[in-house]
């Protein structure tokens, strides 16, 4: 770590010493801003509106508008973008933003953060993960982010067991604009972006779109990233109407970066990457040049959205996602028998063989959604639901082998085809019983039926019938304190890999939620405790598999025990402080494993990922509107990466700070304005890894990030 904001107390432990950190965090507190979002149209609102909530809703969440989003969007990914809101951590592969990324919050992995677009799931429906990389730049075309920590109100798709992340897309816009980006930095990354918009033609109609290029080495070796995207949108805007026709999408290749370096081998190399790496016929190391990644994913939505009386609206959407694609890798010494190939006659009889192959993924989700709310001065009710269908056909092909036998070029070694139909119902109501009172519920059924049969995952038909209350209360002491309550019950289905490890159970979560929030015209406060009891908790192992997804396992009764404090602080008129901090305790209650062979119980232990201190700050200079510098801190605890208090498995503490400047030029020319943008990573260029694996048996890999790095932009409107 860097001393100049640790040192060691006599027994060894880590002081944190940056004063404004410290401070700032534990004498005010702290929640992040919630940013005005009235400029958005109501109209727009409505694609969002039955799955968000306000401070009418006893839930814990963080808004994210367009401003902020676009004062670090310089070609790092959304989770990166959103590492400073209370309780997550965020990694990266490559090292530097760009490429394969997660988020993690409260401890939950991202399998766990239910992601919807327009209110549409985002999910995989098999894995459960979300595959930033296949959208990159999404960014510039978002409105608006709300992140629920917790299990937040029923949205659509899985269950969410640690957050819920919603995102708008760009509102219409009434006059035609335009923009030309580009930005350049550390590990040659480059992001070139274009966008337009008619604006609002003969006061109805509006076309917008975004074109993006992203490519970066990455800090990792051979962890490059080539990526590119689109968004088109088309809008029908009348008195009581909006209807949005929207196409968006990407294209990855990433080389692989999943395995990780070993303890050892960071020390003396800490880009190292196994991926690729083989013996040729000579005895020599050599690396594959094409063990990559490569997929392509297509979305097209629908939304009809209606006011249909005073107090009535409505929202219908229907959606369809294409996804294929496969990654590639190098394998030496494979068996025959293990892709159907026959041995090959000769002296000696040759049953093995170096190959390359490619495993495919080609999949279709479709559905819809829908939701009808009444709202009027006491009472907001919505009705809502979805259903869809997810069809992913998993299958191998073998481009290359050092001994043929009886294969052609292009065959397949295996085949399977998994579904998924969920679907659920759900009302929820706000009511205020009285001027300080307010009452919230919240009802859902949902179904679930996964079938699969395939060597990993052996024969599946399983259906789930989930039905998850929730309910609340708010009570407004005054005009600037309010308190609030709920208690939500969530369920949720194994995924693909807990099939291919075992035999899943599905798991279970009783949430309670306690906060203040305090406001004023100068300062915000947010304090909000919280309990999240599991039954059947699908930890992580520490494991991924070879595929780069978490293995996980059920570890019967377990608890995430918190409270998270998050603030703005306008200290003059130039100058505003943002803290958070979450300070944590997350066990798995009386935890059996296997030790050397015996089911031994060890009691209670730490759940895997899971750092029990988690801390934030954004300390803002902005003079004018025009001109704006930050710093951005972000502290995360120690962590296991096991569930069995393994020392050898565990994540050191970092503490990193970023620097970012933007300042915007007006002009009377050609151009509206042009903005530059500034922003350096660990700018004091700390060694710090920020997730690993944890195989068992001594077998640990990590993910170094990268040291001090820079991204500078270029924005032209017009």
């Amino acid at each position: 770590m860097n001393n100049l904001f640790f040192k060691k107390n006599p027994n060894g432990s880590k002081l944190l010493i940056s004063g404004v950190f410290v401070l700032t965090s534990f004498f005010t507190f702290a929640q992040e801003k919630q940013k005005d979002t009235t400029k958005v149209n109501q109209l727009d609102e409505v694609l969002v509106s039955a799955i968000r909530v306000t401070t009418k809703t006893p839930v814990a969440f963080s808004n994210v508008s367009k401003e902020e989003l676009a004062q670090r969007n310089l070609g790092q990914d959304i989770p990166v973008l959103l590492n400073y809101l209370p309780s997550v951590v965020t990694t990266t592969e490559a090292g530097n933003g760009v490429g394969y990324t997660g988020i993690r919050v409260r401890g939950s992995d991202a399998t766990r953060v239910n992601v919807t677009i327009n209110g549409i799931p985002y999910n995989d429906s098999e894995s459960h993960g979300t595959y930033w990389v296949n959208m990159p730049d999404f960014a510039s075309s978002l409105e608006s982010v709300q992140l629920q920590r917790g299990v937040g109100t029923s949205t659509n798709g899985a269950g969410a067991f640690g957050a819920s992340l919603n995102m708008l897309t760009d509102t219409y816009a009434k006059k035609s604009n335009g923009e030309i980006s580009s930005s350049y930095g550390s590990f040659n990354t480059n992001k070139n972006t274009v966008k337009f918009s008619t604006g609002l033609m003969n006061d109805h109609f509006e076309i917008a779109g975004r074109l993006s290029t992203l490519k970066s080495d990455g800090y990792v070796d051979r962890a490059s990233s080539n990526l590119k995207s689109y968004f088109l949108q088309g809008t029908y805007v009348g008195k009581t109407t909006l209807i949005k026709a929207l196409v968006f999408g990407g294209k990855e290749k990433t080389y692989q970066a999943w395995y990780g370096v070993d303890a050892a081998t960071m020390e003396s190399d800490r880009t190292f990457n196994y991926a690729g790496m083989f013996t040729d016929e000579a005895g020599n190391t050599r690396f594959y040049d094409n063990q990559t990644d490569n997929y392509q994913q297509d979305h097209y939505q629908l939304h009809w959205n209606e006011k249909i009386a005073e107090n009535w609206s409505t929202n219908l959407a229907v959606h369809y996602t294409k996804g294929k694609g496969y990654y590639e890798e190098y394998q030496e010494d494979q068996d025959f028998a293990d892709y159907g190939l026959e041995p090959i006659a000769d002296a000696p009889t040759v049953n093995t063989t170096d190959l390359i192959r490619q495993k495919w993924l080609d999949n279709d989700f479709y559905g819809t959604t829908f939701s009808a709310n009444y709202k009027k001065e006491k009472l907001d009710v919505i009705l809502g639901g979805g259903w869809n269908k997810y069809e992913g056909d998993h299958f191998g092909k073998l481009i290359w082998a050092r001994f043929a036998s009886q294969t052609e070029s292009g065959d397949h070694y295996y085949g399977d085809v998994a579904t998924k139909v969920d679907g659920n119902i759900f009302a929820k109501a706000n009511y205020q019983i009285t001027e300080k009172i307010g009452l919230f519920g919240d009802l859902q059924l949902r179904n679930v039926n996964y079938k699969a049969n395939s060597d990993d995952t052996g024969l599946v038909n399983d259906s789930f019938n989930f039905f998850n209350p929730k309910a609340g209360l708010n009570y407004d002491i005054d005009a600037k304190n309010k308190l609030y309550f709920s208690y939500a019950r969530a369920n949720r289905e194994p995924n693909r890999t807990d099939y291919e490890n075992g035999s899943p159970r599905p798991e279970k979560l009783n949430d309670f939620e306690l906060g203040w929030r305090f406001k004023t015209d100068k300062s915000q406060l947010n304090v909000n405790g919280y309990y999240m009891h599991y039954k059947d908790q699908l930890v992580l192992t520490g494991g991924i598999d070879d595929v780069g997804s978490p293995i996980r396992q059920n570890s019967g009764d377990s608890y995430r025990l918190g409270i998270e404090v998050d603030a703005v602080l306008k200290l003059s008129k130039s100058w505003t402080v943002a803290p958070n901090f979450t300070i944590s305790s997350n066990k798995n209650v009386d935890f059996i494993s296997d030790v050397s062979g015996t089911l031994t119980n060890l009691g209670d232990t730490n759940i895997a990922y899971s750092p029990n201190f988690i801390a934030g700050n954004i300390l803002t200079f902005s003079p004018i509107p025009a001109f704006r510098l930050s710093l951005l801190s972000k502290y995360v605890s120690e962590q296991y990466m096991n569930n069995i208090e393994d020392a050898g498995g565990k994540l050191k503490d970092y503490f990193v700070n970023d620097f970012s400047a933007s300042y915007e030029i007006k002009t009377k020319s050609i151009f509206k304005s042009i903005v530059v943008n500034a922003l350096v990573n660990n700018m004091f260029d700390v060694d710090y890894v920020s997730n690993g694996a944890d195989y068992g048996g001594g077998y640990v890999y990590y993910y170094p990030q990268a040291g001090a790095n820079f991204l500078v932009g270029l924005m032209l409107k017009f």
